[in-house]
C-alpha cells in the first residue's frame, strides 16, 4: 500500500447544500477561506443548479468571486447543464464536475430522466468544457444500493464508469449515497469496475449512515482507489435518499488514515477547526 492518499474537500457542496438553515454568503467564503489553507489539492465549493431546486447553492457565483483563493487549490464546480456550465466558466471555476445515476429509480427521482437520457443531456456540456479547457470529474451515484430499486449491479456501476470516461472526465468519484452499502458489496462493485477503468482515474465517495465508511474505504485502498471525498464535520445527505446521512467526516477520515501511517498533507488542526466552524454553520439559529 502506497502511504499516501488524497482528500477531496466537498463539504461547501456537497455538504451544505442539504442544510436546512440558509447559510449566509460570509459564512461560506470563511468555510472555504479556511479550508484553503489546510494542504487540499481540490475543494468543491459550488454548484450550478436551478436555485429552484437548490436553493442552498443560489450564490455559487458569488461564493467563488469572495473568496481567496489559495495557490495551488483547484476550486470545483457542479455543472450539470450548458448554462450551468456557462456561469462556472463566467465564475473562474477551476473545473466542473457533472453526474449521473447507476440506478434507474434514483436517476428518474434525482434527474427526472434515465441513465441514458443523463448521458444524452451531458455529452454537449462535456464537449464545451473540453472546448474551454475545463478539467471535468464524474459522479457516479448509488454505487451499491438505491433507496427506490434496491442492490444495484456490479456491472452496472462499471458501464456507467465507463461511459462517463468516454466523455472525457479525467476522475470518476463513487458514490455510495445511502451510506448503508455493505463492505463486501463495495468490494464486488469496484472489482467491476476497476476491470474497466483503472484505479488511478476512480475516486471513493462514502456517506456514513450505517457508521461503516471507513471500513469501506479500507476495502477501496485494497482495490488500489488513492483518492477519498470527505466533508469536515460530516456534513451533507442526500435529498433523494430518505435518511442518509452525510459525508464520512474528513476530520475522521483524516485520522483514520494517519492512524495507518498514511499521508494526506492536511493540517490536521486546520482541518479540525474547519470542522468546527461547519459544525457551527449547521447548529446556528436560523
Amino acid at each position: 500500500m502506497t502511504d499516501r492518499v488524497e482528500i477531496v474537500e466537498v463539504g461547501p457542496r456537497d455538504g451544505l447544500q442539504n442544510e436546512t438553515r440558509l447559510i449566509p454568503l460570509a459564512e461560506k467564503i470563511a468555510l472555504v477561506d479556511l479550508l484553503g489553507t489546510a494542504g487540499f489539492r481540490r475543494i468543491e465549493v459550488a454548484s450550478f443548479v436551478s436555485p429552484r431546486w437548490v436553493p442552498q447553492m443560489a450564490d455559487s457565483a458569488q461564493v467563488l468571486a469572495g473568496i481567496a483563493r489559495a495557490p495551488g487549490v483547484s476550486y470545483m464546480a457542479l455543472v450539470p447543464n450548458l448554462r450551468g456550465l456557462e456561469r462556472a466558466l463566467a465564475a473562474g471555476a477551476g473545473e466542473g464536475a457533472i453526474f449521473v445515476s447507476a440506478s434507474e429509480g434514483f436517476s428518474r427521482a434525482n434527474l427526472n430522466c434515465s441513465i441514458d437520457e443523463s448521458f444524452d443531456r451531458l455529452a454537449p456540456v462535456a464537449a464545451e468544457a473540453r472546448a474551454a479547457g475545463l478539467p471535468l470529474r464524474g459522479y457516479v451515484s448509488c454505487v451499491t444500493d438505491c433507496p427506490y430499486d434496491g442492490p444495484v449491479a456490479p456491472a452496472a456501476v462499471a458501464a456507467v464508469v465507463a461511459r462517463l470516461r468516454a466523455l472525457g472526465v479525467y476522475e470518476v468519484s463513487l458514490g455510495e449515497t445511502t451510506g448503508r452499502g455493505l463492505p463486501e458489496r463495495v468490494g464486488q462493485m469496484l472489482a467491476a469496475v476497476t476491470s474497466e477503468v483503472p484505479a488511478a482515474a476512480l475516486a471513493g465517495h462514502f456517506h456514513d449512515t450505517s457508521g461503516r465508511a471507513l471500513e469501506n474505504v479500507a476495502v477501496a485502498l485494497e482495490q488500489g482507489l488513492r483518492v477519498f471525498d470527505a466533508a469536515v464535520g460530516g456534513l451533507g445527505g442526500c435529498p433523494y435518499a430518505p435518511g442518509a446521512k452525510g459525508n464520512v467526516a474528513t476530520e475522521r477520515l483524516l485520522g483514520w488514515l494517519t492512524g495507518q501511517g498514511i499521508e494526506t498533507g492536511l493540517d490536521a488542526d486546520v482541518v479540525a477547526r474547519a470542522a468546527a466552524m461547519a459544525q457551527s454553520m449547521r447548529h446556528a439559529p436560523a
